[in-house]
């Protein structure tokens, strides 16, 4: 019958998938380990203090290409999840100013999430989030709930200081978030925290002039934190209304 010739058909295309799947999620994670090895000691804050003045030179020298470099630089280290996404968010500030730095640090920080989205889902995130679906159970349950309020999610998980960049980057991916959503919300997300540090980075010079480090413990200022937060408990409030309404419908309270 057509039908069942149709059913094999796939069924061998996706065996077919899984060993290139599973090829591109091994290569990306030896990628991510062989660039780390190469990097990790030009990764840190000590790096751009020592050549902090010869990068100011060049900038000034090359401003367009330099741009082009650090956008092309940042979202590289962010598609490989290196834990240096602070550093040139300093950078960035240090670089370009506050305005111009804020622009570009969330231009290509979003590149490189967008990236990161992008392989994690070509490489298995969109075959694990079917079979979460078909299976069922609490992890699907867990995956509908989230796919109902992607906004509100994907939002809270960008604003909340606590969850890592790379989480906010893979999760979404695994359980089928739509891109455009994740893209959207990824950009204007992380936007008040790149503010933040760009302006720690704009005022690095006189940091360094005088022996000192910055103080990146700034994002969990009361004046800084409370804000964000705020922000992260809006996205958060159609996630609490639908939960109150879904309750009072279980006790059988009618709408008001």
């Amino acid at each position: 019958m057509p039908s069942q010739e149709s059913n094999i058909t796939r069924a061998r295309q996706g065996r077919a998938q899984r060993p290139l799947s599973w090829i591109l999620a091994v290569g990306l994670i030896g990628l991510f380990g062989l660039v780390f090895y190469l990097l990790k000691d030009w990764l840190g804050l000590e790096t751009l203090a020592l050549y902090h003045e010869r990068l100011a030179t060049f900038t000034a020298q090359h401003f367009s290409l330099t741009v082009c470099l650090f956008v092309l630089s940042y979202a590289f280290l962010v598609a490989l999840s290196l834990p240096s996404a602070l550093v040139a968010s300093l950078t960035g500030g240090f670089l370009f100013g506050l305005y111009l730095g804020t622009l570009l640090n969330v231009a290509a920080a979003s590149l490189g999430a967008m990236a990161l989205f992008w392989a994690v889902k070509a490489g298995f995130g969109a075959r694990l989030a079917q079979q979460i679906t078909t299976k069922g159970g609490n992890v699907a349950r867990l995956q509908a709930g989230l796919l109902a309020h992607e906004w509100s999610v994907l939002f809270m998980i960008r604003l909340v200081p606590a969850v890592p960049f790379f989480v906010a980057n893979i999760v979404p991916a695994l359980v089928g978030v739509r891109f455009h959503r994740f893209a959207l919300s990824t950009m204007l997300g992380i936007l008040p925290g790149a503010a933040v540090y760009t302006s720690v980075g704009a005022g690095l010079s006189e940091v360094f002039a005088a022996g000192q480090s910055p103080d990146l413990s700034i994002i969990f200022a009361p004046h800084i934190l409370v804000p964000i937060l705020g922000l992260a408990g809006l996205a958060a409030l159609p996630l609490v209304m639908s939960s109150w309404q879904k309750e009072r419908r279980a006790h059988g309270i009618p709408k008001d």
